[in-house]
């Protein structure tokens, strides 16, 4: 299987591999202050403004499995540790473009080979990553500025929580429209569309 080609300045100046920058995908170290989860107040407040949603790669319709797992492709997963290297292709010997430094965070699977799966994250930046790294349980990363987490799928339904952009949200059950999410040790319902980490047709139970 050919390798993943990242552009050349993935690297620094000496060729050594570049961390991945702060951002929504927040793959590099832990920043001085993670983002909040902020408890609802007493009395709540209006719904803010919604951001356009982003546009997912959504499951592909018939059925294409990876040759290696025979799982769907693609597929979302997350960062089983806190340094995870990702590499121009599938084997120790090719080059770390990346470092991925955030566990938990969610990323796509996209391509199988041996022990090997090509992934991105939310702003499509990826390579060739060891399974052993990665993790089946589901996360999301909150795609608005703030996140209202409701005690029902419902617009109209009470705020618990508030979720900062950025927040890395375990995924509960979802519905074509909300998920619940659980974050900070708050659990409540959200919007699909202002998350990255599940595709916009997947419903769990």
């Amino acid at each position: 299987m050919a390798a993943l080609a990242l552009p050349a300045q993935a690297q620094d100046g000496e060729g050594r591999p570049r961390l991945r920058p702060v951002g929504l995908g927040s793959t590099t170290a832990a920043p001085t202050a993670e983002p909040a989860v902020v408890p609802a107040p007493a009395a709540a407040a209006p719904a803010p403004a919604r951001i356009a949603p982003r546009q997912d790669v959504s499951l592909p319709e018939g059925p294409v499995r990876g040759p290696e797992t025979n799982l769907p492709l693609p597929r979302f997963v997350s960062l089983s540790t806190d340094r995870g290297n990702v590499r121009r292709g599938p084997s120790l010997s090719h080059r770390i473009d990346w470092v991925f430094l955030r566990r938990d965070m969610p990323l796509q699977v996209t391509a199988e080979y041996g022990h090997w799966r090509r992934v991105t994250d939310r702003e499509g930046v990826g390579g060739w990553m060891h399974y052993a790294m990665l993790s089946g349980v589901r996360t999301v990363i909150v795609d608005a500025e703030a996140l209202p987490l409701r005690a029902k799928p419902q617009e109209t339904a009470t705020i618990v929580a508030q979720l900062e952009a950025g927040v890395v949200a375990r995924l509960g059950d979802c519905e074509p429209d909300w998920c619940e999410l659980s974050a900070g040790g708050y659990k409540g319902w959200a919007p699909k569309s202002l998350t990255w980490g599940v595709a916009p047709d997947e419903t769990r139970d």
